[in-house]
């Protein structure tokens, strides 16, 4: 089967790209998807081994195709890389999800600028970047779903966690201002505002102090990385007049 062939097959079928995919949030929503029956670009920027395991695991699993690539999202020209791997291979992406991050914990007057820069590239950069370079494709098509990971504390903030709080808050207005400005061409930006989620992020915690956490939070738990999936499953899927929205998954904690 011919190169342009190939391509013209797979555009057929839909592309979800999710980006911090190697663990987590990322792979579960990956695996949503791929059980959904569609075609994934997962990136993620350190765990090739990782990366390369879960994309076998869901090739193998659900028939569909999966291009990794390992970079920093938050670096113009990784992105930039990516995304012409994607252009040749796949032609472009239906959704985006926007999930790669970093924390950073700690008192404000001992944040280094270095720290700031680092969590502002990682957690918002990195969605300007990812979702400038996925628009051409989107607006050719009239059509498309961006859906940012977000967090709770991007909407009150958070005590000792201000760089990640205003990381996320960027992300939060960002979607909310390119909503406005994509409705017309059929394009959806919304943004999923998670809060005490089971994942590595949370491994800063001791088990005691997880505990009083959750004690906080009404539904008494932490939630999981498959009910984010399927939340950011079922928020590509709907009509495109659903757009503009922080939707928080937090059990009632804020």
């Amino acid at each position: 089967m011919g190169d342009e062939i190939r391509k013209e097959l797979f555009m057929k079928q839909r592309t979800a790209m999710i980006t911090g995919a190697s663990r987590g949030i990322g792979a579960a929503i990956a695996e949503r998807f791929a059980s959904e029956g569609w075609n994934l670009v997962l990136t993620c920027i350190h765990s090739r081994e990782r990366l390369e395991e879960l994309a076998g695991k869901l090739h193998d699993s659900y028939g569909v195709t999966c291009l990794t690539f390992v970079g920093d999202m938050g670096k113009e020209q990784n992105v930039l890389d990516c995304f012409c791997q994607i252009e040749n291979c796949l032609g472009g992406v239906d959704v985006l999800v926007n999930n790669a991050g970093i924390s950073h914990v700690g008192l404000f007057s001992e944040l280094s600028l270095k720290d700031w820069e680092r969590v502002m590239e990682t957690n918002s950069t990195s969605v300007f970047l990812c979702i400038r370079q996925a628009l051409p494709y989107m607006l050719k098509q009239k059509s498309g779903s961006i859906i940012n990971i977000s967090s709770v504390w991007g909407c009150v903030g958070a005590s000792c966690e201000t760089a990640y709080s205003a990381s996320k808050g960027a992300v939060n207005a960002l979607t909310m201002a390119l909503a406005k400005e994509l409705a017309p061409s059929g394009i959806a930006v919304n943004a999923i505002a998670c809060g005490a989620i089971d994942t590595d992020m949370n491994a800063c915690f001791t088990e005691e102090e997880k505990a009083l956490i959750a004690a906080e939070i009404p539904a008494g738990r932490f939630g999981t990385p498959k009910e984010a999936a399927a939340l950011v499953f079922s928020v590509a899927c709907q009509s495109t007049y659903l757009t503009g929205q922080i939707i928080r998954l937090d059990g009632g904690w804020i």
